[in-house]
């Protein structure tokens, strides 16, 4: 009985050993990956490369507002927005088209340098204009970065956040009446 409880402790103090050696081989990982991150050198210094680099060419977004989805291709080039091949100085009413400028007047200069297309099906003018200009946000903040995101979120949250609100249906049987039945009345 001596001996192997003998043998049972020099196995526990052989794994004791062990352990203390995988810890310290752990903390001379980390210290060389300190030591890379400071240096520029590594693994550690390619991901951050990674993080910052910037998006590859061409860029595609997507924007909604109630039925309407419009779909955006951000490329190099002069800065020439179309609209379902139609340029956009050509966009009437003047309201919608001054609605679908407001990511571009925020972002300034800035996106004279990619050439954009988009498509945009379904919904009634104003929710086109409203999913066009956040497709239109959505690609420049992609594309440019900085504190961009943080001037459209201070201007108008939905240039970047999806808006779910919906209208009701209406009830049937009286659905040409609306969403809401009549007040109930009393006839007496």
């Amino acid at each position: 009985m001596t001996k192997k409880k003998a043998l049972d402790e020099k196995k526990a103090d052989d794994r004791k050993e062990d352990v203390k050696k995988e810890t310290i081989k752990k903390g001379d990982v980390k210290k060389e990956a300190r030591t890379e991150k400071k240096t520029g050198k590594g693994k550690a210094a390619k991901k951050a490369e990674k993080k910052t680099a910037k998006p590859k060419d061409p860029v595609f977004t997507v924007g909604k507002r109630k039925r309407a989805i419009a779909r955006a291709r951000f490329k190099k080039g002069k800065g020439v927005i179309k609209i379902n091949s139609k340029p956009l100085e050509l966009v009437q009413p003047e309201m919608i088209r001054l609605k679908i400028m407001e990511p571009l007047v925020i972002a300034g200069d800035s996106y004279r340098g990619f050439d954009v297309k988009i498509s945009v099906k379904g919904g009634g003018p104003m929710s086109q204009a409203e999913a066009i200009r956040m497709a239109i946000a959505r690609g420049l903040v992609e594309l440019i970065g900085g504190d961009l995101k943080q001037k459209y979120l201070t201007y108008d949250k939905n240039l970047l956040v999806y808006d779910p609100r919906r209208t009701e249906p209406h009830k049937p049987p009286h659905s040409s009446w609306g969403a809401r039945r009549y007040k109930q009345r009393s006839k007496r």
